[in-house]
């Protein structure tokens, strides 16, 4: 296996893009990416794009072969892969693979998702198709439901409060204030969270992603010839996915993630590093409750302790450990499929010391964390600076 690293990464403002569509975004965050790595066209031996639901979002299916076309790189392989939200992580995972293999040499990995041209319902149906549909959504059991029930037993368990639930939403607004490509770009504070309209008890409108468009790619190359290049090409050093059962009421528990945990090992032992070697992470926050579930089945603090931690600025720019400097996908937006490689587009960015006001000093070491449904789907990405060790 050879060592992979990115060399370019790209991404479009996200948000309500009215006046652009599906091609539009993909190809803006594609371009961007080869600029980034002074590349061309005609270098690229093959794609991959994680997109979820284009078919009843925009009523495109065949996807792959749309972004080859739209993009000018005909004939190359262009192969479309889909993991309901970890759709994005998963591309990324294969076009690691597929350069790690010795298979292809030069990969452009892209996410893209159209949210925002069906009417809401429609959208929140078509995300429910990520969870069991015999099970949860033909019992009404949207991904809200899903994750307030999880939020519920945490409480009980733990005696969390609403207020540390709160807490992670106006870090993740803090962060993506600081962010020109967030969807929200302003702070709030915790009454403005706790005072929202109730979605589904104990979740909030400032506890839930919103409906987002927007694309992120990268460019991935062996990691020597990287080094010819660009001046810092960043390492990926593990890749890890795990799966979980589908639906919320087979689970041993259901205040961890169990394909996180799996997922998070397995990445740890693949990098020979540990949680507390990490300086930067970018974490699957779709609603608050999840990224307290994720810091702690990832390892950064013990079971019980997230909310604790993010009610006491553990997490923010400046913490213990930086989680979601982006804005994550609560401030910075949740265009599904993109969503996994715009976790690595910021984490290259931290490891650059490229990501200008909102700049974990130091860092050395990231992880992405995406995640499928309410868990079914994990994979998790570790990163480095070659040059800064």
């Amino acid at each position: 296996m050879r060592k992979v690293a990115i060399v370019g990464v790209g991404m479009t403002k996200f948000g309500e893009e009215w006046n652009r569509g599906f091609r539009d975004l993909i190809l803006e965050a594609g371009i961007k990416a080869l600029e980034d790595a002074n590349l061309s066209g005609k270098e690229i031996d093959a794609i991959y794009c994680g997109t979820m639901a284009p078919g009843p979002l925009i009523g495109q299916e065949h996807a792959a072969a749309l972004l080859a076309d739209w993009m000018g790189l005909n004939p190359i392989p262009s192969t479309r892969v889909e993991a309901a939200c970890a759709s994005g992580g998963v591309a990324l995972r294969q076009g690691y693979l597929a350069v790690a293999s010795g298979l292809h040499d030069c990969v452009v990995v892209g996410g893209v998702e159209k949210m925002t041209d069906v009417p809401g319902p429609d959208v929140i149906s078509t995300l429910g198709g990520a969870g069991d549909e015999e099970w949860e959504l033909f019992f009404g059991a949207t991904f809200p439901a899903i994750y307030a029930l999880m939020a519920k037993r945490y409480m009980y368990e733990f005696n969390a409060t609403e207020e540390q639930l709160a807490a992670v939403a106006v870090k993740n607004h803090k962060h993506g204030a600081k962010n020109k490509y967030a969807q929200f770009q302003k702070e709030i504070d915790i009454k403005t969270v706790l005072s929202s309209k109730v979605v589904a008890w104990p979740l909030k409108v400032f506890d839930c992603s919103p409906i987002t468009d927007g694309a992120a790619a990268v460019v991935l190359m062996p990691l020597e010839k990287a080094k010819k290049i660009v001046e810092q090409p960043i390492e990926i050093v593990a890749s890890a996915q795990a799966s979980d059962t589908l639906a919320l009421h087979d689970r041993e528990s259901l205040t961890e993630l169990k394909a996180t945990k799996i997922a998070a090992k397995k990445a740890f032992e693949q990098a020979g590093l540990q949680p507390k070697d990490v300086d930067v992470a970018e974490v699957h926050d779709c609603f608050t409750i999840a990224e307290i579930l994720a810091i702690e089945d990832i390892g950064f603090f013990e079971k019980g302790k997230g909310g604790t931690a993010a009610e006491n600025s553990l997490t923010e720019i400046g913490g213990q450990i930086p989680i979601n400097t982006s804005g994550g996908l609560k401030a910075c937006g949740h265009p599904v499929g993109a969503t996994g490689i715009k976790q690595a587009v910021e984490i290259t960015w931290q490891l650059r010391e490229q990501a200008n006001s909102r700049q974990v000093k130091g860092a050395k070491i990231g992880l992405t964390h995406n995640v499928g449904g309410s868990g079914a789907t994990c994979v998790i990405h570790i990163m480095k600076n070659p040059a800064k060790f």
